[in-house]
């Protein structure tokens, strides 16, 4: 456009115009960059740090954020030199060359931001005093220019051991300690005078992330980030390899954690969020308030309850629990319990199980069944329960089995869902296809399915672990009518200010919006399926702690196979209660019936005392297009004589037309009871799942 403009006008009009361009840039630029731009003298004038607070939905406080900062400043003199050179292994290792930047990094920085669209590191430790010291942490082209211009003025005026001894007695190091000195006294309780070589490798790698890679919190994280400054400090040739190796093979000794704190593992789940949105630096040092979806004697209710009952399983080796709950139709999570004690470091305590991959057993069998309803089929609709292998390449033969260790005949899918019945599901699962089940269970929130190829029939029994986390969104699926609603721990941000600030969960790379991916009727048969308490009978009994009645709640257990991971999801249209039960180093528990002992009992008791306290148990809403239908229970036909009649509900105009036959149903009880074992190959397996019939 300019060029085309030029063309029209005179060489010298051309001259005024390109001198008022260059004059109207460089005036934008000096706006931009030059006014109020802090003078670097001012690096003794430490910026405010304001106090970030995580409260629960009513407003009851459960962390704040570095509430206070406590620095002690020290000499560079004073300190090691293993302090220093680790510092300069992982932060900036041409710090005495450079004149306060790297021309490499800037210039890198620039291209990944460019490329990549997303914000990139180079800073050396000058600009990271500049920036904590005196900017703010806006992530601008504008801030980044100043924090240039201001490392090069601070060379200018301070030497290298005045800038680096600034620099540590600067940098937050998690919590309330600034500065090398408070960070030595608060994870080690010594001075930072006496760290020794591993301790000072472990305090370098902290400023980066602290949260991320607090001993406290992510141990493992911790361990590997110090191994990484210590193998930087060998390759810059700060350590010989003899020192090297003692020091990876020393293990540190950490003081005892000082943190008050509600609900820690929801906690810092919420501030992992915050920070991957809104960076350290903002999260821990912005004043943000942050309002959570978390009802704090909700979960308080859940901890106390859990810790309860896991006293009575101590015999049956299970040393760990966890619960969840969330409200389905918003996805918000109203108690989030990540182990029976967050505090007990010894025994992983700060892993949080209601986010970790475990098998889900039984639990996952809601999908399978999901599957099948969504591609016609009934509760009323009959299937085998009976011996059968399968011959699988590679593998051998496998032959499921129920966990009764019995076979039960022909079945409906009521009863065959309702008393978990092993073999049915995976019969139901050679029809609906490995496949069609990954994809329906990532619809509907599982996010831990990514490698189909590694799935079999198997699945359908919890062959493929899941989150806690993702299972409350499958469930609440079934509680929402079909519609899948993403976990949402987070209702309102408010700046210093108290100015609104978004938080998109799209930006964290989570699920982020509502959809429906199950027809109203099929969450509807699962949901009445799981609440029939007569239907499960046969395997649990019918006064079994699942049983809630007059309370009316949904509910299915899951163990796996080898005694690991021990469940139970239940649900009403107002919530869903997930629990779990088993231990942290994965070794198996004793036996654990499920629906009796485990996880079910934990699950009982929160749900009773949740919908005491809410006062609401609203009924599963009947879709328009059911009808409720009188058919026998050994055949699904309309009832005859002779056979116990149950109702079941069919989509209006496809219920049956015809009645049983009263010698057909004699003959049926009388097979139920002479069923012996015989094997089938995989084709007739395959053709068994198939006779499986609609009425």
């Amino acid at each position: 456009m300019f060029l085309r403009l030029a063309k029209g006008i005179s060489s010298q009009s051309k001259t005024v115009l390109l001198l008022i361009l260059i004059f109207g840039w460089s005036y934008y630029f000096y706006v931009q960059i030059f006014v109020g731009l802090p003078s670097p003298r001012n690096l003794t004038t430490r910026s405010q740090k304001l106090t970030t607070q995580i409260l629960d939905r009513n407003g009851q406080l459960l962390f704040k954020i570095y509430q206070d900062e406590n620095r002690t400043p020290v000499s560079l003199s004073s300190l090691s030199p293993y302090v220093k050179e680790a510092f300069l292994a992982i932060e900036d290792n041409g710090f005495y060359q450079h004149s306060g930047f790297s021309a490499t990094s800037v210039v890198r920085a620039v291209y990944h931001n460019l490329s990549r669209q997303k914000s990139e590191g180079g800073s050396t430790i000058t600009q990271q005093l500049v920036k904590n010291a005196l900017l703010t942490n806006e992530k601008t082209w504008q801030r980044k220019v100043k924090e240039l211009l201001l490392a090069i003025a601070v060379e200018s005026i301070y030497d290298k051991d005045q800038i680096l001894q600034m620099y540590l007695n600067e940098v937050g190091f998690g919590g309330p300690a600034y500065g090398i000195q408070e960070a030595a006294r608060q994870y080690f309780g010594i001075d930072a005078s006496d760290l020794s070589l591993p301790q000072a490798a472990f305090l370098a790698g902290l400023p980066k992330a602290p949260s991320k890679y607090s001993p406290y919190l992510s141990p493992a994280l911790a361990l590997s980030r110090q191994n990484l400054v210590l193998n930087l400090m060998l390759k810059a040739g700060y350590l010989n390899r003899e020192q090297f190796e003692q020091a990876i093979g020393t293990k540190l000794k950490f003081a005892s954690p000082k943190i008050e704190i509600n609900a820690p593992h929801f906690v810092m789940y919420v501030r992992d969020l915050l920070v991957d949105q809104f960076g350290e630096e903002l999260v821990s040092h912005g004043g943000l308030k942050v309002t959570t979806s978390l009802d704090l004697d909700l979960q308080k209710n859940a901890e106390a309850v859990l810790d309860l009952e896991l006293d009575k399983l101590s015999e049956l080796n299970v040393s760990n629990g966890a619960a969840l709950i969330t409200a389905p139709g918003s996805g918000e999570i109203l108690a989030m319990v990540g182990s029976r004690n967050y505090f007990d470091i010894k025994n992983d305590g700060q892993v949080n199980l209601t986010t970790s991959l475990r098998q889900p057993g039984s639990s996952i069998k809601v999908v399978n069944y999901a599957l099948a309803f969504e591609n016609g089929a009934t509760p009323n609709s009959l299937i085998k329960d009976e011996p059968i292998s399968f011959n699988l390449a590679g593998s051998g033969t496998w032959t499921p089995k129920n966990y009764d260790g019995r076979f039960h005949g022909t079945l409906t899918l009521r009863q065959a869902l309702a008393n978990s019945y092993n073999i049915p599901a995976v019969l139901l699962l050679a029809r609906n296809g490995v496949a069609n089940m990954i994809a329906l269970g990532q619809q509907m929130g599982i996010g831990s399915w990514n490698e189909p190829s590694r799935y079999g029939l198997s699945l359908t029994l919890g062959g493929a672990e899941v989150k806690m986390t993702d299972m409350a969104v499958v469930y609440g699926t079934l509680a929402n009518n079909g519609i899948s609603v993403p976990l949402n721990p987070i209702m309102r941000i408010e700046d210093q200010n108290g100015n609104r600030l978004s938080f998109d969960p799209c930006l964290n790379h989570l699920p982020c919006q509502k959809q429906a991916v199950l027809k109203p009727e099929t969450a509807f048969y699962l949901s009445d399926i799981l609440s029939d308490n007569q239907a499960r009978s046969s395997a649990f009994g019918y006064r079994s702690v699942l049983n809630l009645e007059p309370l009316k709640t949904a509910v299915k257990t899951g163990t796996s196979n080898d005694l690991r991971d021990n469940w139970t999801f239940g649900y009403t249209p107002d919530y869903v209660v997930a629990t779990w039960v088993g231990n942290n180093d994965n070794s198996p528990m004793g036996r654990i019936a499920s629906g009796i002992t485990g996880a079910s009992p934990i699950w009982s008791k929160i749900m009773i005392d949740l919908l005491g306290r809410t006062k609401e148990n609203t009924p599963f809403a009947v879709p328009n297009n059911l009808v409720k239908v009188p058919v026998c229970v050994y055949t699904g036909t309309l009832t005859c004589s002779g056979c116990p009649t149950r109702y079941e509900y069919f989509i209006r105009g496809r219920e049956p037309k015809m009645a049983c036959n009263s010698e057909e149903v004699k003959k049926i009880i009388e097979e139920r009871a002479k069923i012996t074992p015989t094997s089938t190959s995989t084709n007739q397996i395959l053709d068994g799942a198939s006779s499986f019939r609609r009425n």
